[in-house]
């Protein structure tokens, strides 16, 4: 298992838009489909896709954690930070096993299905519930929160 806190060759990616990042997941599952793909994570391109379908999903259905009330207070004030990213890879979520959710291996065309139906869902408007952690939010916060996570999930995927 590899401690991805420490990864040092990952890739520096930086999405302004959706399109931005689906253009670069269309590149990674080519080079998926390939068998030129390179991981310098643990996750399959199927877990990555999947993990990022569903915490999208968790912003229109709720999220099942539930984090003590003084996390949330803490957080908040972090929002911007969080928005701006990048986000730090290798941390895990307490008490939680494997340290987050939606980490099951899916086949990819699975995947890339789910994940492109959370951002359809996304892209047509902003979920109307409050952010588990920064409470309520824009759409276009929303957005660039997912965009952040997406950076971080697919910079250990390298397309040849």
């Amino acid at each position: 298992m590899i401690d991805t806190a420490k990864v040092t060759d990952r890739r520096k990616l930086r999405f302004k838009t959706p399109a931005e990042m689906m253009a670069d997941v269309d590149r990674v599952v080519a080079a998926d489909r390939a068998g030129t793909l390179r991981r310098c994570g643990n996750w399959t391109t199927g877990q990555v896709l999947w993990h990022l379908a569903a915490w999208v999903d968790y912003s229109y259905d709720g999220n099942p954690l539930r984090p003590p009330w003084f996390i949330k207070v803490i957080l908040r004030f972090m929002k911007k930070r969080f928005l701006r990213g990048p986000l730090k890879a290798g941390v895990k979520i307490p008490k939680v096993a494997g340290g987050t959710l939606a980490t099951e291996a899916l086949p990819l065309d699975e995947a890339l299905a789910r994940f492109k139906k959370a951002w359809a869902r996304l892209e047509k408007g902003p979920p109307s519930i409050p952010n588990i952690l920064f409470g309520p939010m824009t759409h276009d916060e929303w957005i660039k929160g997912h965009l952040r996570h997406a950076e971080l999930h697919l910079s250990f995927l390298h397309p040849a």
